[in-house]
Parts: structure tokens; C-alpha cells; sequence
């Protein structure tokens, strides 16, 4: 029988968030794999990440396995692609020792995940692994809710940026007539400030971070002040909207 890898999207930390299919994967799963910062010489950090953290409310702690990622790298190219790498094989044995491996991502295991890269490796040095994704909740959807904020109405476009790629990318979506959401923006909140005010984008716009934990934080755009903020911060700027009721349908 073929190798399955199973992508599981566990939400953005709230365990109740965790769709029952992707808590019938998991506990299905012969291995669950939860991906793990790495420290300066490479091992793992120590730290329970939120993946983690999310996953034991649901299976045994004896059946998940940490592999090391190299998470925090953003300078040194051959340093990550190494610990790619190495990630992958890792993986790749447990496959060969397991008929069924889960990895658990947070948020969505196909809206800017490490699960997609993880596969494409996996894929190559075990052919014939049978690859596959369990949908979950966003950061953003669950900002929407916890907000009040509404993503879209009637035919708004919606814009996802990830303010890891400049502020240049966020600009320009501000500029735009739809939604606008930015991920990964904690190390550049003073930028993104300056870009919503310039933007005129910053009533109605609201942040949030850690959602669904006990050190959760949201708050409007507005209060914004240029001090650093968590990584995974989250920003949801709606679009212009008129007050009208189903005109835009």
C-alpha cells in the first residue's frame, strides 16, 4: 500500500477550531508530525509550538513527533534550505516506518504553509506517497469572527499579503476597492501603520494576535503605534462600503 502524508490545518490556536475531519485525521494518523522552531545550532528550540499545543487536546502526547524547521531563518539561504532538507527526510523515514503520517499546520495546509514545501521534498525521495489536506480555519476567518469585521460583501474582491514580502505588496492592495488582509506583520507594524493612514484604510481596520489564547490581543488599526508586535499578527482592512444593503450583489 501507498504512503499517505496528510496535511492537517488545525486552526490559528483555538482548539475548538479544529474541524471534526481534521480531528478524525489526526487520531486516524499513525504518526502526527508538529513542526518545531530551531535553535541557533540547529536542534530543536524546546519551545511548544502552537501546532503542538493544538494537537494534544486531541491525540496522546507518545504519538506525536517533533521535526525541527528552521522557522525563524530569513537571512541565510543554504542554512534553511539544509534544514529543509533534513526536515524532509525526517519525515521521509517516519513514512518508511508508517503507513499513515499527519503533519499539523497551523491555520490552512495550503495558505502559506510549511506542509506544501514538506510535500514537494517528501514526494521526491518517497515516490508513490499518496499526498493530501485537510482544510482549516484561517487566522484571518477567525479574526472576522471575533471582530465583528466583514471580510466581503456581494462581488468585493478579497486581497491576502503576506507584509513578509515589503510593505510595497501591502501598498498596493491598499489602494485597491476590496478587503484587504496581511499576514506576518508583528516586525513591521510601524510601516503598516504609516500605510493604512496614508491609505485613508484605517477606519474599520482591526489587528489581532495569539487569537483564541489566553494572551490573545485585538484591537482596532487605529491603535496602532509603531511598537513591535507579535509575528503572527493578523490585519483585516475592509473595503469601502457605502452603507447599502445587496447593491452589490
Amino acid at each position: 500500500m501507498s504512503s499517505r502524508l496528510i496535511g492537517v490545518g488545525v486552526g490559528p490556536g483555538d482548539p475548538e477550531l479544529v474541524t471534526v475531519k481534521g480531528v478524525n485525521a489526526l487520531r486516524a494518523a499513525d504518526i502526527v508530525v508538529v513542526p518545531v522552531m530551531a535553535a541557533f545550532d540547529g536542534e530543536d528550540g524546546g519551545e511548544r509550538g502552537r501546532a503542538e499545543a493544538t494537537v494534544l487536546h486531541y491525540v496522546p502526547e507518545e504519538k506525536v513527533v517533533r521535526v525541527v524547521f528552521a522557522l525563524n531563518e530569513r537571512s541565510d539561504r543554504a542554512r534553511r534550505e539544509a534544514a529543509w532538507d533534513a526536515a524532509g527526510e525526517r519525515v521521509a523515514g517516519l513514512l518508511g516506518k508508517h503507513g499513515c503520517v499527519a503533519f499539523a499546520t497551523i491555520g490552512d495546509p495550503n495558505v502559506y504553509s510549511t506542509f506544501t514545501y514538506l510535500a514537494q521534498t517528501v514526494a521526491d525521495l518517497v515516490p508513490g506517497t499518496v499526498v493530501e489536506t485537510v482544510p482549516g480555519i484561517t487566522a484571518m476567518q477567525d479574526l472576522a469572527a471575533r471582530s465583528g469585521a466583514v471580510l466581503t460583501e456581494g462581488t468585493e474582491p478579497l486581497v491576502l499579503v503576506p507584509v513578509t514580502a515589503g510593505t510595497a505588496v501591502l501598498k498596493e492592495a491598499l489602494s485597491g476597492p476590496g478587503t484587504v488582509v496581511a499576514y506576518k506583520f508583528g516586525r513591521q507594524a510601524r510601516e503598516v501603520a504609516e500605510a493604512l493612514r496614508n491609505s485613508g484604510r484605517v477606519d474599520g481596520a482591526v489587528w489581532g494576535s495569539a487569537l483564541g489564547l489566553p494572551e490573545e490581543s485585538i484591537r482596532p488599526a487605529a491603535d496602532l503605534d509603531g511598537a513591535p508586535l507579535p509575528y503572527l499578527s493578523t490585519l483585516i482592512s475592509p473595503a469601502r462600503r457605502d452603507g447599502g444593503r445587496g447593491g452589490k450583489l
